[in-house]
């Protein structure tokens, strides 16, 4: 049974060859927008690191890692999850200061992800990372970061629009609506985490749901976070309304890093300490690694916001299991 689900009467409001066009827009004008915003260099990423080195993202922990034998480093490579920690590490060796930072174009695998409109196993997205002060690690300046790469979206949908007058009824909202974790519970006891999500998202448009990874007053956690990137307390979602598909689209993950004290106390309420003997916490622990704030911000996710697409296949070239591919051949979606 397929997982993907084309609203009745959907047809997408661009042709192939338009599809492709404004993909290749999308992508210029947003990473402009981007590193104006946030002060950002682009530099190039890799598409593996070292097994062992501890500079893959575990994401929430029982995600299986694409591997391969490197002969010649008798040693095993994993292809990347995300690049949450390589960036912290390349800002150093680099020699990035306060208030600078890179982008880069991030590709990975994610085998064991679930199917369906909003999910697929190749993943694609902005990764930023940049540097920040002591002063910084605070909520005031978390919240205006959400809000200028909120800007930079609602911007890149501007100039879309005008170029493609079909677009016009895909309208966001600049103004962000934040919310912690705890607050969500509270306030809808009842309902999953995701529900939670999309109720509030539905209100409000859009949404910055923070304090991600911890557990909350019900003893259960919100999502999974990987404990040795994000600070648990300075963390955060942001969530666009997805009027197609009637839904919160998750747009970034993104957050204040840990310092050496989140660090210590997250990996051990996350019950693995011994990751403090890996070699990039080490270089956390002991002071080498800069403090910094970064996230990721999915390429084809935003392409699917902006285009008002029902499937991310619309958009990016995948693999589809047979029930996806023969819902969305019936329903006339075309996937890339």
């Amino acid at each position: 049974m397929s997982n993907t689900v084309i609203p009745k009467g959907y047809k997408s409001s661009l042709g192939l060859y338009d599809t492709q066009k404004a993909i290749g827009l999308i992508k210029t004008i947003f990473q402009e927008k981007l590193c104006a915003a946030l002060h950002l260099k682009r530099v190039t990423a890799p598409l593996f690191v070292l097994q062992g080195s501890g500079l893959n993202d575990d994401l929430n922990g029982v995600e299986r890692p694409v591997d391969f034998d490197v002969p010649s480093m008798n040693g095993r490579a994993e292809v990347v999850h995300s690049l949450a920690k390589w960036k912290r590490y390349a800002l150093y060796e680099y020699g990035f200061r306060p208030g600078q930072g890179l982008v880069t174009d991030m590709n990975a695998i994610r085998r064991d992800e679930e199917q369906d409109n909003l999910h697929s196993i190749y993943v694609d997205q902005w990764d930023w990372e940049k540097v920040i002060t002591e002063k910084q690690r605070t909520l005031p300046f978390l919240q205006d970061t959400v809000r200028d790469i909120v800007d930079a979206v609602c911007a890149t949908a501007d100039e879309l629009r005008w170029k493609f007058p079909q677009l016009k009824k895909i309208a966001l909202s600049r103004d962000v609506v934040f919310i912690t974790t705890q607050e969500l519970e509270d306030r809808y006891p009842d309902l999953t985490p995701k529900e939670r999500e999309n109720t509030f998202v539905k209100e409000h448009k859009t949404v910055c749901i923070m304090q991600i990874g911890g557990k909350l007053k019900s003893g259960v956690k919100h999502d999974g976070r990987a404990p040795d990137y994000d600070d648990w307390t300075l963390n955060c979602d942001i969530l666009f309304w997805h009027k197609t598909l009637g839904c919160a689209l998750e747009l970034s993950s993104m957050g204040i890093r840990v310092d050496a004290d989140a660090l210590r106390r997250q990996l051990e309420e996350a019950g693995c300490p011994e990751r403090a003997e890996l070699p990039f916490h080490k270089m956390l622990l002991d002071g080498t690694l800069p403090l910094t704030m970064g996230g990721g911000i999915g390429q084809s996710r935003l392409c699917m916001l902006l285009l008002g697409k029902a499937h991310v296949g619309e958009v990016q070239v995948s693999l589809w299991d047979k029930p996806t591919r023969t819902a969305c051949k019936q329903a006339g979606v075309a996937l890339l």
